[in-house]
């Protein structure tokens, strides 16, 4: 996920710890967002751009590591996810203030994510969603998208332990 507070440029080219990513269209995905991108670690961990916003991180075994959503960073705790949002104070420094999802704002997240990862499954399913480009060329990314989206929407513990450290 970007540090950055801009706009990412250009995942397939610079997203380079996503050893397989690719650049998926179709009629549903609206490109005014940024693309759909979706790459994959060497362990198999998918990073899921639905455009620039929502961007989701999963583990190898699907569990959600982090998010991006509605321009907010979300990162698992284990049992539920911190919300960490920036705060520039008046003199430029930079705070991230935590806030840690009651049982009703996970649910709600986990539904809104499990609503839209459903969808590119159905659409790459009826084979309404395309993969236009992808690093290696050879890569079948959408394929393996498909079979990582299963697994996600299928698993039962869906948060992955705590993220150790600062991301």
């Amino acid at each position: 996920m970007a540090r950055s507070e801009s706009r990412r440029e250009d995942l397939l080219g610079e997203a380079t710890a996503l050893v397989r990513r690719a650049e998926l269209a179709g009629e549903s995905f609206d490109p005014e967002n940024g693309p759909l991108v979706a790459g994959f670690r060497s362990d198999g961990s998918l990073s899921l751009f639905l455009g620039e916003d929502p961007v989701y991180q999963f583990n190898s075994v699907g569990q959600l590591r982090r998010g991006f959503v509605d321009g907010l960073l979300y990162r698992t705790q284990g049992v539920t996810l911190a919300r960490l949002q920036r705060d520039r104070s008046s003199d430029d420094r930079l705070t991230l203030l935590r806030h840690d999802l009651s049982e009703s704002e996970l649910a709600s997240f986990r539904e809104t994510m499990r609503r839209q990862l459903g969808h590119v499954l159905d659409e790459l399913l009826a084979g309404k969603l395309q993969q236009v480009t992808a690093v290696p060329e050879t890569a079948d990314v959408a394929g393996e998208l498909s079979d990582t989206l299963r697994r996600v929407l299928e698993v039962g513990s869906w948060l992955a332990p705590p993220i150790a450290g600062k991301d």
